[in-house]
This record gives structure tokens, sequence and C-alpha cells, in this order.
């Protein structure tokens, strides 16, 4: 069977020179980068090496860059982190004993979501921002969130489910004038759209490996020079005690050379796919009658689009896509086999039933016009046979 994937937003394959980078560290040069020793020198010389490649993707400087297992770890750390530095001494700027206050938005991923409820728990205030219906929160509800305790505006760069870019020069400048630190989740933005932590004015940015060709289990938190954190692991003095333990030498290697790729294709790259995203896009919406696009309106990274089929259930929908071999989405992969509808699609305005019946298609480096033709051959095909079996759909047309 044929089998085409447009999930590219929940993973993407380790690229070939990638794999190459990384194999000699797996045997060969399998040296501990804490070593004095000749093996160990080598390892730490391919370490400091990735760290400047991770470094000129976002325009930071290589020592700001602190190697983890992922983005959910360095989300967990730059939140817990300030929040954790902020509960130390008593700033003279907040009133004795008043809890710290973190703003974030409604639709950020869980690793921020999950990581702030946890937090609440413990006495921390969040104000969750909302959104429009493009995806897009408002600067003004921003700058009115703000409070003489806030140490902490954590914001995604881009939205895992619609590709929504968030205004991240404003909210930056918003947060200096503040004097509040500000953090924002990058993971579905590195690799896609440009990104420069000195134009955006971040403190803390956070990326994952596997979503930019790299394998799984590596990522890297961007920790602008000067930004305290409270330590959250403790061993010994790797990373300048940011993140103790033993580097994972090859990850941080792969995750290295698809920092350096992304950063030379990026251009190329975002101009093709957006192009074959907006073909699929345009043609889903003519071939499937009364189909939307989810925050369509807003900048969106170049490979993503989500849309709702009124009258099908997504999980139908996806499964008989992926019979047919076609592998896409409902949402965020962490959400799969969710009961509850997404809570970004819910965020944005969609009623239950429309955010059930939504699909994330996200494209990649290698997705090609032949898998665009087949998408477009099968999900209107499975949107119509799902609409003939669901009679309340029936019922609906009827009435028209």
């Amino acid at each position: 069977m044929n089998r085409v994937y447009l999930d590219f937003n929940a993973t993407t394959p380790v690229e070939p020179d990638v794999l190459d980078a990384m194999l000699p560290y797996f045997s060969g040069e399998f040296g501990n980068a804490a070593s004095i020793h000749t093996p160990g020198q080598r390892a730490r010389g391919a370490v400091e090496t990735a760290r400047e490649q991770v470094a000129a993707l976002m325009g930071a400087r290589p020592q700001e860059i602190v190697f983890t297992s992922g983005g959910t770890e360095s989300d967990n750390h730059a939140i817990f982190g300030v929040v954790g530095q902020a509960l130390l001494p008593v700033p003279s700027s907040r009133e004795a004993n008043s809890p710290p206050h973190i703003i974030t938005t409604a639709i950020e991923h869980e690793a921020v979501l999950n990581t702030c409820q946890a937090l609440e728990k413990e006495g921390v205030r969040v104000t969750y921002l909302p959104t429009d219906r493009k995806g897009q929160m408002e600067l003004e509800e921003l700058r009115r969130a703000i409070r003489q305790e806030t140490v902490l505006i954590t914001i995604m760069h881009a939205n895992n489910e619609l590709g929504t870019v968030q205004p991240l020069e404003e909210i930056g400048r918003i947060a200096k004038a503040a004097d509040v630190c500000f953090h924002t989740d990058a993971v579905q933005s590195a690799g896609k759209i440009p990104i420069d932590v000195n134009a955006l004015q971040v403190d803390l940015l956070s990326i994952s490996g596997h979503k930019l060709y790299a394998p799984k289990g590596i990522g890297a938190l961007y920790v602008r020079g000067g930004t305290r954190l409270r330590q959250l692991l403790y061993g010994g003095h790797h990373q300048r005690g940011f993140r103790p333990g033993t580097e994972n030498v090859a990850g941080i290697v792969g995750l290295g050379k698809a920092a350096e790729i992304a950063r030379k294709s990026l251009a190329d790259d975002a101009q093709r796919i957006s192009a074959l995203r907006d073909n699929l896009q345009q043609r889903l919406l003519q071939r499937v009658p009364q189909s939307r696009v989810n925050g369509g309106a807003a900048p969106r990274t170049p490979n993503t689009t989500n849309l709702v089929f009124p009258g099908v259930e997504g999980e139908a929908l996806l499964i008989a896509l992926d019979l047919k071999g076609l592998a896409c989405s409902t949402g965020a992969a962490c959400s799969s086999g969710a009961v509850e509808p997404s809570h970004v699609l819910t965020a944005i305005g969609l009623p239950p039933e429309e955010a059930r019946a939504s699909l994330r298609f996200s494209l990649g480096r290698h997705t090609t016009s032949t898998d665009i033709d087949f998408a477009l051959n099968v999900v209107p095909a499975a949107v119509g046979q799902l609409r003939e079996l669901s009679p309340t759909y029936q019922k609906a047309v009827a009435h028209e």
C-alpha cells in the first residue's frame, strides 16, 4: 500500500545527514564529554560545535544554549526555574508573601499548561489569556494582565494544532517594558520560520529535536545571559550547572546538524512547502462541501493547515484515512486518545462537535506534490462516506 505522511508536527524522520553525523558517537567516539582525556575532549568538541549550530539557528550566543531531553523538559525548566527563583528571596518589587504570577494563553501545549496548573496547586497565580477565532491573543489583554507580582510571561511562538504565529516581537517589547521574564515554546516554529531571540526579546526559548529532523530525546533551552533560574536537577557541574547529567553526545550532535541544515534550507523549504499546503487547503475546501479552515486568517507556519469537516467524527475520519494510507492528526500527538475535544479548537470558539470534526495536516521537507494529490483523492471520498453513514448530518442536509 502506498503510504503518505502528513503529520510532521507530531514528529519528523531523522535526516540521513543527521544520522551520519551521529553514528560515530555511538561506537568509536564514545567518550564522556566531561572527561579530560583525548576521547572525552573529542566528545566535548562535538558538543560545543553543536551548541554553536543550535545558537546560530536562533541568533543566540553558544553559551546561552542548554541541551535537554526535549521540548517538555525545556518548558518545565523555564517555568519552574523562573517561578522557583522568584520564590527564594522576596523581591522588593513584590509585596511580602504575595504569590508569583504567570501569564500564558489558553492554547498552549500541555507541557506549558500542565506545568502552570501544577504551580497553581502550590499557590502561584496564573492568568490564561483568551484568543480570538484566528488563534491569536490580544496585546491589550496582555498589558492589562500584568501585575506587580508577575514574574513570567510564557506564550508559544507557533501553535502545534493551528500553526498560528503569535506576535512575539510586540509581546517581547511589553515584557521588557514591564521588566518581566519572557519565555516562548518555539518547538513548532524552529526550523520553519526565522527566529532571532534578540529581535523577539525573549529570555527563554524551548526547542525539540524530533520536530526538525533530529532524533527524539534531545532538545534545547535558550537562556539569555543574566536570566536567573532555580536549579531543578542536582548532580555534577555539566552545562554550567543549568542541567547536570552526562551529555547525550550523539543526540546533541544530531540536533546541531539538524539546526545547521534547517538554517540553510529554511527559506527554500518554507516557499516550497507553503505552496503545497495552500494547494491542499484550497482544493479540499473546493471538494468537501461546508469545510472550513481553523485559524486560517492569522499568520501561520508554512506547513500547517487545520480543517473542520462538519458531519463527521474526526477520530473515525482519521482511522478511515489511515486505512487508505494517509497519516494525519486530529490534534496534538500528546493528546491522542483523549475523550475531550481539542482545548485549542474550543478556545478559538469552535463548538465541541466541530472541534471533534477537525483534522490537522502538517507537511514536511519530504512532502511532494504526488503526496498532496493522494490526499486530495482520499480525504473527500472518506468524508463523503462517513457523512452518508451519519443520520444527524443527513437530516441537517435534508432541512437546508
